[in-house]
């Protein structure tokens, strides 16, 4: 027969083995990226793309289908990885509890794409702003 403290303790490892989530790394290079966190900034883009159109059809032959869809899967992407590395940042910046961490995940990836564009505009170079490139 078991020991009761041995059995208690097994099942205290399992549980908190579900309640922490592991950290993502890429070729051994840990990215400090939470895969929750990018699965909420993922679901906020989508959310951004088919509710508020922030990729618009360009039209309707099957090239331009090819290439709306090539752009949604890329905004999307990138919008994930965006709140993933913002969501930690945008809590610090207006004190929210840990709480609402996923949300702020959502809305950070829902709002990615028009928020990185403003902070372009406003902070980049004016050849990055004319879409001539660095210097």
């Amino acid at each position: 027969m078991p020991e009761p403290t041995s059995t208690c303790a097994a099942g205290v490892t399992y549980a908190a083995a579900g309640v922490c989530v592991p950290m993502l790394s890429a070729f051994g290079v840990p990215l400090g990226l939470r895969a929750d966190v990018l699965i909420a900034g993922f679901c906020g883009s989508l959310v951004a793309i088919i509710l508020l159109n922030t990729v618009p059809a360009s039209g309707d032959t099957w090239q331009h289908l090819i290439r709306t869809t090539a752009k949604r899967i890329f905004v999307a992407l990138a919008s994930s990885i965006t709140a993933g590395y913002l969501t930690p940042l945008a809590l610090l910046m207006w004190s929210l509890p840990d709480s609402m961490f996923l949300g702020a995940a959502f809305g950070v990836g829902g709002g990615a794409q028009r928020v990185l564009l403003q902070l372009i505009a406003r902070f980049g170079t004016p050849a990055a702003k004319a879409g001539e490139g660095a210097p």
